[in-house]
Order: structure tokens, then C-alpha cells, then sequence
């Protein structure tokens, strides 16, 4: 299958080093490009790309409104941030409004590449340092309470949040099975699992709501 992507970044530059990047590639194709936000949201909408490869400052329309209009949308579009800034606002915002990565415009092209082909297969790009850095972030503030009750997550098993637990400290299934003693199959149908029970479209949205609900804390 070809994966299908719009670019939206207000620099033409960037976009073409990315069209260009791409062409080379033919499992990948730029069904269009956007200079703005609300450009990004109209193409969104009128092409359904796989994934919208979305910079953050835009004129207008930032990168994290265009993401959250983007993914609260009916379609099946995924947004993956690539820009300049990592700040961990920008990181936070972009995953709050529904992106499922985040990268920085100076990794290397084929692990941009990457990204846009684990997107695109639903799954989701955040690093473990990225994941500490955000709980980390988030502890030291007045508002860092848990913005989700509890009872969210009563309905799982107690292995059930352990995992989520494990997903929130940016384990990857692989650790995750070594952490438990289990098989990495036993740890994927547990985050499977998560995935339906919680209503979570990938595992940037388990990392939020093992956040939020209390289960992860500040790390010691």
C-alpha cells in the first residue's frame, strides 16, 4: 500500500527537501501541500491523506490547532509533528491535540521516514526520554494534578494497569514483557486491550491517560 501525505509547513523549502526526500520512496506520495494551518485542515478533509506531516509555527492557524481540528475530525488521518521546536509545551500540545509523534527537522531523513511509515500503520513515535521529560514537566507545575478521574481506568484488570502503567514510563512491549515475566505477544494483547477499553486511538493517548489518571508520577 502507498502511504499518502500532506505536507504543512509555511516553508516552502522544507516542503520541497521533503517532496523531494519522498519521491524517491514508492511506497510513499504527496497527495498535497499546505502553508497554513487552516490549509492543512481543508486538505485533511478533502484528500483523507494517511498522515498530515505537520509543522507547529504557521501564519494564522498554529500547527497544534490544525492537529486538533484534524484528529477530532471522522476521518482516518494521522498527524505526526515535524518541527524546528521541542520545547515540551509543544510536545505536550501536539500529543494533547491528537498527533501521534513528534520529531525535530535536524534527525536524519531516513528516520523521518520511518515515522511517517509507523504513523501511518497506527502506531504511535514517542521516545521514552521525550515520555520522562513530559512527566517530569507536568510534576513541577501547580496544574499538575490528574485532569481525568480515577475511575477512568477501574475497569481494567490489575495487569491491565500495571501495563498501562509500564506504557506510561515509555516501556516499550518488549520491556514491558521483561518488566512482567510475560511473552512480548502477551504484552502487544495487553495494549491491545488498553487500546479498546480506554478508547485510545494509539499509545501516545495510553502515556496521557497513565498520566493523568495518576497512575505515573513525577520520577524519583
Amino acid at each position: 500500500m502507498t502511504v499518502r501525505i500532506v505536507l504543512a509547513d509555511d516553508q516552502p523549502l522544507v516542503r520541497s527537501g521533503l517532496r523531494v526526500l519522498v519521491a524517491d520512496h514508492p511506497d510513499l506520495e504527496i497527495a498535497g501541500e499546505a502553508a497554513t494551518g487552516a490549509e492543512a485542515v481543508r486538505l485533511a478533509v478533502d484528500l483523507a491523506p494517511d498522515v498530515v506531516v505537520m509543522d507547529i509555527r504557521m501564519p494564522g492557524m498554529d500547527g497544534i490547532e490544525a492537529t486538533r481540528r484534524i484528529t477530532a475530525g471522522a476521518g482516518t488521518t494521522r498527524v505526526l509533528v515535524l518541527t524546528t521546536f521541542d520545547e515540551d509545551e509543544y510536545v505536550y500540545g501536539s500529543l494533547r491535540a491528537g498527533a501521534s509523534g513528534f520529531l525535530v527537522k535536524d534527525m536524519a531523513l531516513d528516520d523521518i521516514l520511518a515515522a511517517i511509515r509507523v504513523v501511518a500503520a497506527g502506531d504511535a513515535l514517542i521516545a521514552p526520554s521525550v515520555t520522562r521529560r513530559l512527566i517530569a514537566d507536568f510534576a513541577d507545575r501547580p496544574a499538575a494534578a490528574p485532569r481525568r478521574p480515577a475511575r477512568a481506568v477501574e475497569g481494567l484488570t490489575e495487569r491491565e494497569r500495571e501495563v498501562l502503567t509500564l506504557v506510561g514510563r515509555g516501556r516499550s512491549n518488549t520491556e514491558i514483557a521483561q518488566d512482567l515475566f510475560i511473552t512480548v505477544a502477551t504484552a502487544k494483547s495487553h495494549v491491545s486491550r488498553l487500546f479498546t477499553k480506554l478508547g485510545a486511538r494509539d499509545r501516545v493517548q495510553l502515556v496521557i491517560t497513565a498520566y493523568e489518571t495518576g497512575l505515573v508520577g513525577p520520577p524519583e
